[in-house]
């Protein structure tokens, strides 16, 4: 008995000395650093097999094969920006919006390009349709990135139709997260692999288990033909985004067609995510015209919005996009709306929303009515409820799930991507936004986002005196592991 005392009393000493070098030999925010702390003193042993998994950060060899990485693209870019039409669109805000787009611009890798035409597709039926529609009618390349790509209805008709493509003699590329593509097994992919298709998993997706690191994903979502199309948002391939998931009902999310110069930033990132995923130098994609074509005057003037790319990840050191985000919101003068389908904001995103809305401004943030993740929607619960007692308007979404990441800001400015407000995209994901600094296309985010209101229900500080004690004490569990969720 004694013996078993001892040995409880040296794991306890242990794990504790373990706990604090773990957590606080490696710099992260307070609040994450806290939580860590919590599972690793509360749970012992099983703490730290938990921090080994989930907790370390992104390896070294993954950042510097990321990092390493050239813009291939943005002499053609360039290009197109200079052979645009000099005549300023009445729309366009890029004047009002100069201060978030230097900040996302900072290094020179995200210019502002104009004369794009962009479609908003809020409906998964249509937006398969017409994104298949692109990829039959590709003449040259096909890139596909998605987080999620499911063998399932939707993902067998997108992959049968990417193998007619590549039987055709078009270059077809995929890259794919393989934790956020559950069933989509190499045996699966072979296919397209056997007929001339390239596929990957995102460097983050190999090995994850012998490196025990599998919190890094790859969540963005694009893809891009011939180099002038592109596709990005929150839609993954799979049938639930279709609303065929009897749990979630219909699906409502956003993801945004682009035509115009806007598609080689697109496909810059897509083909600097391949490059570093690439398992031998045979895969290696180097400068061509057909990945980057020199886009002729009819070719970049369709439209007239002029449009950001921005892309982030956690081989960054600084949070670049919620920064940027931020900076973005902070133009706010009538109204800052959001969708989000997770809302867990560091204290930086907390103090910003908090702060525009007690400045007067309009602020909305539109939440789902469900969970697809039990603890994470606990915690956006706490954060809704926080919220609304500084003025914020939270409106829960009722016609099934809104997984939708966008961002209005006053008139002027919108955003449409794969980052949601929490944690895990803030830090830990691989994400890509489309910032657009146009009023009719915010007018026209506007409008959707005001038909979703009519299937919403705002949330009042009556609602939440009425939720049970058991239910405040969840949501407080979660808030305090949120950091890590």
């Amino acid at each position: 008995m004694i013996l078993l005392h001892d040995i409880i009393r040296i794991i306890i000493i242990t794990n504790t000395i373990l706990a604090f070098y773990i957590v606080f030999h490696r710099r992260r925010s307070v609040s994450t650093t806290w939580a860590w702390l919590i599972i690793l003193l509360v749970f012992p042993v099983i703490g730290i097999i938990l921090y080994a998994f989930f907790g370390r950060g992104i390896s070294q060899e993954n950042i510097f094969a990321i990092n390493k990485q050239h813009h291939l693209g943005l002499r053609n870019v360039q290009k197109a920006i200079a052979k645009a039409p000099k005549k300023v669109s009445s729309s366009d805000t890029t004047t009002k919006g100069k201060i978030a787009i230097h900040y996302f611009n900072k290094d020179g890798y995200s210019p502002v390009t104009k004369n794009n035409h962009v479609s908003l597709f809020t409906d998964g039926r249509k937006m398969f349709d017409s994104m298949i529609e692109d990829i039959e009618n590709a003449k040259e390349t096909i890139n596909v990135e998605f987080y999620t790509f499911y063998n399932d209805d939707i993902g067998n008709r997108i992959l049968d139709l990417l193998i007619k493509k590549a039987k055709e003699g078009i270059q077809v590329r995929v890259i794919y997260d393989a934790w956020g593509s559950m069933g989509a097994t190499k045996r699966w992919f072979d296919q397209l692999r056997k007929v001339g298709g390239q596929v990957l998993p995102f460097i983050t997706s190999r090995n994850m288990i012998t490196r025990y690191r599998i919190n890094y994903h790859l969540h963005r979502k694009i893809v891009v033909v011939d180099g002038r199309i592109s596709w990005t948002g929150g839609f993954n391939i799979g049938d639930q985004y279709l609303g065929k998931n009897k749990k979630f009902g219909y699906w409502r999310d956003s993801q945004v067609r682009i035509v115009g110069s806007a598609s080689l930033l697109l496909q810059e990132r897509f083909v600097m995510d391949w490059n570093a995923s690439i398992q031998n130098d045979s895969q290696i994609i180097t400068f061509n015209t057909i990945f980057f074509p020199d886009l002729d005057e009819t070719e970049i003037s369709p439209g007239d919005i002029a449009t950001q790319i921005v892309s982030d990840g956690p081989d960054r050191y600084e949070p670049y996009m919620r920064n940027g985000i931020m900076r973005l919101m902070l133009l706010a003068r009538k109204k800052l709306w959001i969708q989000t389908p997770y809302l867990i904001p560091d204290d930086a995103m907390l103090a910003t929303w908090q702060m525009i809305a007690m400045s007067g401004v309009d602020v909305r943030i539109m939440i789902p009515s469900m969970p697809d993740h039990p603890f994470i929607y606990r915690a956006t619960q706490w954060y809704a409820n926080e919220l609304t007692r500084y003025g914020v308007k939270i409106y829960i979404y009722n016609n099934g799930f809104i997984h939708a990441k966008t961002v209005i800001v006053d008139d002027n400015y919108s955003s449409v991507g794969s980052m949601n407000q929490d944690y895990r995209s803030y830090d830990l994901n691989f994400e890509d936004c489309a910032i657009f600094y146009d009023k009719n296309f915010a007018e026209q985010m506007t409008a959707s986002f005001e038909k979703d209101m009519k299937e919403s229900t705002l949330l009042t500080k009556e609602m939440i005196k009425n939720q049970s004690r058991w239910l405040k004490t969840l949501q407080s569990f979660s808030r305090m592991l949120s950091p890590i969720l």
